[in-house]
């Protein structure tokens, strides 16, 4: 995961096994109840309610609620983190098992919370960007990794950001289904999932343009 030191949110860290285990309850909770009836929904005691806590033993973690939605998003994208890198490392070791795990993983991971997550973004404003940001850029990270020992396979010219530029791609299409009314479920998330790693694949295997189309050296 990224290291965000002092960039988290400001609300009390769990010491304790018993204290953590109960934080994980209330933020389960607020995913819930979130997920279900929406942001604006959601109430600290509505929350305390369905994780079986009191009202006071979560505004002694948190101030409001702005504090409880922030916590809710470092959640879901450490989450995110985590299920994209647990996949990159169970990946079959070539570039088109890496490039299968990154995009199912990815695609999952959105479908996942796909109603919730946008919404998260929104409310959080710029602040919620950045972290975004900062897990694009983990996950780009990731697949750099992963795809490392088998970079031999691309022609582009320059693999790193041909890699990059494949990272970004699938990312998009994978928010983009996310958010889309008729989004891929199933059986037909999972083929979108092998079509976007074939464009991939077909991408870092095709030599550049400019330099295919270069005319031949005259003797």
């Amino acid at each position: 995961m990224t290291d965000e030191p002092n960039r988290r949110a400001h609300y009390r860290e769990p010491r304790q096994a018993r204290s953590a285990a109960t934080l994980a309850r209330v933020l389960q909770a607020a995913e819930e109840i979130a997920s279900s009836a929406g942001l604006e929904e959601m109430t600290i005691t509505g929350v305390a309610e369905r994780a079986g806590v009191s009202v006071g033993s979560i505004y002694r973690r948190f101030e409001g609620k702005e504090q409880l939605v922030a916590a809710l998003t470092e959640r879901m994208l450490e989450r995110r983190e985590e299920y994209v890198a647990e996949h990159l490392r169970t990946a079959e070791p070539s570039l088109p098992g890496v490039l299968d795990a990154y995009a199912h993983a990815l695609l999952q991971s959105f479908a996942d919370t796909s109603n919730l997550f946008p919404e998260l973004l929104r409310a959080r404003g710029t602040d919620a960007l950045e972290r975004g940001a900062r897990t694009i850029t983990e996950i780009h990270r990731l697949l750099l990794e992963a795809a490392a020992p088998h970079a031999g396979r691309i022609r582009r010219s320059d693999p790193k950001a041909a890699l990059d530029t494949v990272a970004r791609a699938v990312l998009g299409a994978c928010f983009h289904n996310s958010v889309r009314p008729d989004r891929r479920t199933g059986d037909a998330q999972r083929m979108y999932a092998d079509e976007l790693s074939d464009m991939a694949m077909a991408y870092l295997l095709t030599p550049d343009r400019r330099r295919a189309e270069r005319p031949p050296a005259h003797a």
